[in-house]
């Protein structure tokens, strides 16, 4: 594990205690209430993963109780190599990088109301397995088949989440010229695309250093792209 996100998880870890005691403010406040009729419009599971995803996956999928964050089971990104498989041909990216990057974003728990309780502490939160931002999400689902979805939905639909990442993907590598002078591969200005926004991708592109984040960013996509293949079948 690299200095950067040992750094990242003492960050995480520093916060956690209280995003955990909101997190079980909200849960309480929410079995003595009762279940709500879902938004109108609203998906209402989140989708099943694939066949061979883990139990822990799979009961998440299926609307079972969701555990506590402090005894969550960890969420692997390979339960949902279908998902991740259908999204990246219909947008016309990569599986291997779509799956790749979510290894990278699955740095927290991707717990629904986990994430909810996090985004009341800090306001400008991602949500979602894929880690998006409101004006990001916002822009992407213009004119597609999602449109009429909300950001707020991505903490329970994670196919949804993987969508909003391809698709914002497919708009990243439509903004890269045919070619540039840096040695970076096109899958290496995606992530960094995705992780620091197309100005900086196309400044990278020309020649820019990336800081250390965003090395540290695609140093942990190399260390997970092998496995992000494994997961997608990948030749």
């Amino acid at each position: 594990m690299s200095d950067s996100r040992t750094s990242k998880h003492r960050r995480w870890l520093s916060v956690a205690v209280l995003a955990l005691a909101l997190y079980v403010i909200v849960r309480a406040v929410h079995s003595q209430q009762g279940a709500a009729p879902p938004p109108a419009g609203a998906s209402t599971a989140t989708p099943s993963p694939s066949a061979d995803a883990s139990t822990s996956a799979a009961s998440r999928a299926t609307g079972s109780p969701t555990p506590s964050a402090a005894t969550a089971p960890s969420y692997d990104p390979a339960g949902y190599a279908t998902q991740v498989r259908t999204r990246a041909r219909q947008a016309g990216v990569s599986a291997q990088l779509l799956m790749a990057i979510l290894y990278n974003e699955a740095y927290k728990p991707h717990d629904p109301a986990f994430e909810r309780a996090w985004q009341k502490l800090k306001p400008d939160a991602a949500f979602g397995i894929a880690n998006m931002h409101r004006a990001t999400f916002d822009e992407v689902k213009q004119g597609r088949d999602f449109a009429n979805r909300s950001w707020d939905e991505l903490p329970d639909d994670r196919d949804l989440a993987i969508e909003a990442e391809a698709w914002y993907l497919h708009d990243l590598s439509a903004q890269l010229p045919a070619t540039w002078p840096a040695s970076y591969t096109r899958n290496d200005l995606l992530a960094l695309g995705y992780n620091t926004g197309p100005a900086n991708m196309l400044a990278f592109a020309r020649g820019a250093t990336p800081g250390s984040q965003a090395r540290t960013y695609l140093d942990e996509l190399h260390a997970d792209w092998a496995r992000a293949g494994r997961a997608v079948g990948a030749a």
